[in-house]
């Protein structure tokens, strides 16, 4: 079974057992829905989602079999997990992105290693012999996303790949 990991339990919020969830994963409005399961920690033990919402900076969650804070405090600090086949999403997950090879103009850049995130925009780091390279994550410089070929194709602009 493939688990992705959408974010961490930081704490509980009031005495009725509702979750705070720090969460930055980007479908996050396709997986926080009622009836929808949620797998804790690394037993991934399976809890349906009551009610969600947002306070703040986090996602605040309620599971069905929840009625007290002392119902949930052992979810404390565990992590959350979704299983991938039962994700409906219109996208492309940025665990599939990992390892993938990128490429401008034909020629090889080097491995997408990690997605880094800003308020303005995702960043894709891109490592090859050593070195790191930052790519925005956006359509003006990635121009296609081969999931098949496990490929990326960018457009580069001057200073983007500093050989210096």
């Amino acid at each position: 079974m493939d688990y992705i990991f959408v974010g961490k339990i930081v704490n509980t919020h009031g005495i009725k057992g509702e979750l705070r969830i720090k969460s930055d994963f980007k479908y996050k409005k396709d997986i926080f829905k009622t009836d929808l399961n949620l797998y804790i920690g690394e037993e991934k033990v399976s809890k349906k989602i009551k009610s969600y919402r947002v306070h703040k900076d986090y996602d605040m969650v309620v599971f069905d079999d929840v009625s007290s804070i002392n119902d949930v405090l052992i979810y404390k600090g565990k992590n959350v997990y979704v299983k991938r086949d039962e994700l409906n999403i219109n996208g492309v997950l940025d665990e599939d992105l990992i390892n993938m090879n990128v490429y401008s103009n034909g020629i090889f850049k080097g491995i997408l290693t990690d997605i880094l995130r800003s308020k303005a925009h995702d960043i894709l780091v891109i490592e090859n012999e050593g070195k790191k390279y930052l790519v925005p994550y956006i359509d003006e410089f990635v121009s296609n996303i081969d999931l098949k070929e496990k490929k990326i194709d960018i457009k580069e602009i001057e200073g983007l790949f500093n050989e210096d």
